[in-house]
C-alpha cells in the first residue's frame, strides 16, 4: 500500500473537504483564545488542535484496522451518517454567523470535568479546548476521511490502519496551520468576513452532504435526478452512448469515467471498476437500488455483475454520495 500516495489525498483534496467540515471548529476556538492577545502562545491553540487530532485518528485508525470487517458501514448507516453531519455542520453555521442564541448548543464545549481538571494544572485553561475539539473530529470526518476509515478498516491490520490514519491526517494539516495564522494574525474586520465567508461554505457543504444521504437512499430528489430530468426533458436530442452491457468503470479520486451509459434490460451486466491509486470515497462503490456495495482495492480490478429488470435510471455513487454516475436501462 502507497502511504505516500495517502497523505498526498491528505494535503490535496482531504485538506480543503475537512478545512470546510472542521475549520470552522478551530476558528470558532482561536477566536475566543485570541482575545487574551498572547502574541506568544498564538500558534498554541492550532498546534494542540492538530497534535490531538493526529493522536485520535491514528489510534482510531489503529483499532479499526484491528477489528476489520465488524465495523463494515452498511448504506443505511452511511445515509444516516450522512444526516447527522449535515445537520452539525448547518447548525455551526448559524453559530458563526450568529442567526439565534439556540446555534451555541452546535459547537463542541469541553466537558466541565476537564475545565475543572485542567484549571488547576494550567493558567490558561482554554488551550486545552483545540486539544479535546481535535479529537472530537473524529465524530465529524469529512467525506474523504470516512473512505479512509474505510481503507482503514479493509486493511485488517492495526498497524497498516494505524499509518493509514496517520499519514492522511498530517497531510490535511498545513491548511488547518494556514488557518490557525490567517485566524490569530489578520484583522478583527478581515476575521468576520472571513468566518461569513467560511460559514457559507460550511452551509454549502452541508446541502452537498444532504444530497449525499439522498443519493444513497435512492431518492428521486436528489440533485442528480434533477440534473438527468433536465436533460431527457430540454436535450433530447442530444447523442447517446450505444448500450452495452460490458463496462469499464475507471475509478479516480474525483468520480468515475464514464459517469453515464447505458445497458440493455433483461441481460447480464458486467461493470469492471479499474482504480489505480484511488483512496478517495470514490473507492466505495455502491449501487442503492441493487443494494450493492463493493470496496475497491486502491490498485486493481474489481468486477460487479447484476441483471437489470426494468428499463429506467440506475443511480450509482461513491459510498458518501460525493461522485456520482447513472445507468440507463434501456430495452
Amino acid at each position: 500500500m502507497n502511504y505516500w500516495l495517502i497523505f498526498l489525498t491528505g494535503l490535496t483534496t482531504g485538506g480543503l473537504t475537512c478545512l470546510a467540515v472542521q475549520g470552522g471548529l478551530l476558528a470558532a476556538t482561536l477566536a475566543t483564545t485570541a482575545e487574551k492577545k498572547d502574541r506568544l502562545h498564538n500558534a498554541v491553540p492550532t498546534l494542540m488542535f492538530l497534535g490531538s487530532k493526529l493522536l485520535a485518528y491514528t489510534i482510531l485508525g489503529a483499532l479499526l484496522g484491528y477489528f476489520g470487517s465488524v465495523f463494515q458501514l452498511t448504506t443505511p448507516i452511511r445515509i444516516w451518517f450522512q444526516v447527522i453531519t449535515a445537520v452539525l455542520m448547518l447548525g455551526l453555521a448559524g453559530n458563526m454567523l450568529d442567526l439565534h442564541p439556540i446555534f451555541r448548543y452546535f459547537v463542541i464545549q469541553p466537558p466541565k470535568w476537564a475545565g475543572r481538571l485542567l484549571r488547576g494544572q494550567t493558567k490558561n485553561p482554554s488551550v486545552f479546548a483545540p486539544a479535546l475539539l481535535g479529537i472530537f473530529t473524529i465524530f465529524i470526518p469529512c467525506g474523504v476521511t470516512q473512505a479512509m476509515e474505510v481503507l482503514a478498516i479493509s486493511s485488517g491490520h492495526p498497524l497498516s490502519g494505524a499509518i493509514i490514519m496517520f499519514a492522511f491526517v498530517l497531510g490535511t494539516s498545513p491548511l488547518f496551520l494556514a488557518l490557525g495564522w490567517l485566524t490569530t494574525k489578520l484583522s478583527e474586520s478581515f476575521r468576520t468576513k472571513f468566518f461569513k465567508f467560511a460559514s457559507l461554505l460550511v452551509v454549502f457543504i452541508a446541502l452537498t452532504s444532504i444530497n449525499g444521504a439522498l443519493v444513497l437512499s435512492g431518492s428521486k430528489y436528489s440533485f442528480d435526478h434533477w440534473v438527468w430530468a433536465f436533460k431527457t426533458t430540454f436535450l433530447s436530442t442530444a447523442s447517446a452512448s450505444a448500450p452495452t452491457n460490458d463496462v469499464t468503470i475507471n475509478v479516480f479520486n474525483n468520480g468515475y469515467s464514464p459517469h453515464n451509459f447505458s445497458v440493455k434490460v433483461n441481460q447480464p451486466v458486467n461493470l469492471s471498476l479499474v482504480t489505480q491509486g484511488t483512496y478517495s470515497c470514490a473507492s466505495v462503490f455502491t449501487i442503492p437500488f441493487l443494494n450493492i456495495t463493493k470496496v475497491l482495492p486502491p490498485t486493481g480490478t474489481t468486477n460487479v455483475t447484476f441483471t437489470p429488470t426494468r428499463t429506467g435510471l440506475i443511480s450509482f455513487a461513491c459510498g458518501m454520495g460525493m461522485y456520482t454516475g447513472t445507468i440507463n436501462v434501456v430495452p
